[in-house]
Formats: C-alpha cells, structure tokens, sequence
C-alpha cells in the first residue's frame, strides 16, 4: 500500500516537473516572436544575415547594427482608438505638446528636449498669431501664412516620425507623407503614439532597450555575437524531491515525515 502511494507521488512529481519545464521554454516576447515570422517574410534577407553581397559590400546586420538588425517593431496602440491608453501622456500631447514632442526627440536621439520643444512652439505660435491677425484684419495673406505654418508644423513633426520609424524599423508606411499626414489631421493622437511606443519599450538616447530581455532576433548588439539569443530557461532538477507527508498528532499539532521516493536497492549477499 505505502510502495503504490510512494509511486503515484514519484509520478505526479514528475508531471509536474515537465509542466514547469515546457511552461519555462515557451514563455517568449510576443512582439519579438512577430518580428521574427516578419524577417522570414523579407525575401532573401533570412539566408543572407550573417554573410555579404557579391559585390563585396558589409553584411546586412552590420549595416543594421545601430537600428535593431532586421527586426521590425510596432507602434504601441492604434493611432485614433489607443489613444487614452496612457491619460498621462495623452493629456500633455493635447496640452503641452511642445513639451512632449521635445520629449520624444531626446529618448530618440534627435536633440535636446529644450531645442525641439523650443522650435515646435515657435512654429506653432507664429502659425496661431498669422490665424488672430486675420480673424482681426480680414487680410488674406495672413491666411496663407497660416496655412503655411501650419503645414510646416506638420512635416516637420513627419519626418521625425519617419526617422523614428527607420532608426527602429516600426512597421508602418513607407511614405513621408503619410506620417505628415497623420500630424496634420490628428497631431495629438499620433503624437501620443509615438511618446507611448518610446517610452513602454524603454528608448533611451537613441538605443531601442525594450521591455525585457527575452529574446533578441537578428541583433549585433555587441560585437560578435549569435543570431539568435534566449534568455536561458530556469534549471529544473529532474531529480524526484523527497515527499514530504503530514501526520496529525494527538495534540492537534502536525508532524513532518519525509518519505524518499528514490528506488530501493537491495543490499547484496
């Protein structure tokens, strides 16, 4: 009776042991798991990692040291429908955000926050005071420069969004003008965005660290290093632990006894 009770335990012991165990092995960054099928998608890109072009030029993730190597990131949150994710940041992309795209520019490596936040307002209040001395006039060439202005604002936060999105390969659009676009119709919202994807993953001066150090695809961080690095898995001992069994004595106390659930070996003659 006791030798079956001893074995059911070995083997729930085990069972358990192997739970752990796979649980441990399959615990990856989910958005780095996307990043990987996206490279398998770049053609001829996932065969040519480690080596040159035929025309003698550095390997790919040389030239992708600085940026990642060939894995593409996400934007955190939808532009429009994420936006109040984070009330914090979207409440000073509405009120203050020269202040917040001043922000952005420094974890992205663009400058200090006082310069761009200073350049940003600078623009926008000359756009805002061209829009009062026309309401006030009624001249048109205070519309135009308005409108220009205002237009300027846009591509200017755009192509810093476009550096962004090519200094870290975020997945998006190819085109400048759809990120100038962006700004223009919803400024706040994409501004929001983007101080999101910075801050959750951790940007800092300009280097892109994450928010753990689960995996790491396609990425020449330091030197020489392999392709691919996993955190190591937690070591699980496949040794059967000792069951330990719970006696109630007669006092209402609990006494421990340890039962070994190794296999017995008998002595030799």
């Amino acid at each position: 009776m006791m030798t079956s009770l001893e074995k059911r335990e070995a083997a729930a012991a085990e069972e358990e042991e192997e739970r752990l165990l796979m649980e441990g092995m399959s615990v990856l960054d989910f958005d780095m798991l996307c990043s990987t099928v996206a490279m398998q998608a770049q053609k001829g890109t996932w065969g040519k990692l480690n080596g040159s072009n035929e025309e003698g030029e550095e390997p790919i993730l040389h030239r992708n040291n600085e940026n990642g190597g060939g894995v593409f990131r996400m934007w955190e949150g939808e532009l429009i429908y994420d936006c109040f994710d984070d009330r914090k940041i979207a409440l000073q992309s509405t009120c203050c955000p020269c202040y917040r795209f001043g922000r952005n520019m420094k974890r992205a490596g663009y400058g200090s926050c006082f310069l761009q936040g200073s350049f940003y307002s600078i623009l926008l209040v000359i756009a805002l005071s061209n829009l009062l001395a026309f309401i006030i006039t009624r001249k048109r060439c205070f519309v135009y420069l308005a409108i220009a202005f205002t237009v300027s604002v846009g591509m200017y936060m755009g192509l810093y969004r476009s550096q962004i999105k090519k200094k870290f390969n975020i997945k998006g659009s190819d085109s400048s003008l759809d990120d100038c676009v962006y700004h223009l119709i919803c400024p706040c919202c994409t501004l929001s965005q983007e101080s999101r994807t910075l801050e959750m993953n951790n940007v800092q001066d300009g280097i892109w660290h994450g928010r753990g150090d689960t995996v790491c695809v396609g990425s020449y961080s330091e030197g020489n290093k392999a392709l691919f690095e996993f955190s190591p898995p937690f070591a699980v001992s496949t040794k059967s632990p000792e069951c330990h069994t719970m006696q109630k004595t007669s006092s209402n106390h609990f006494s421990t006894s340890v039962v070994d659930s190794s296999p017995s070996v008998p002595p030799s003659d």
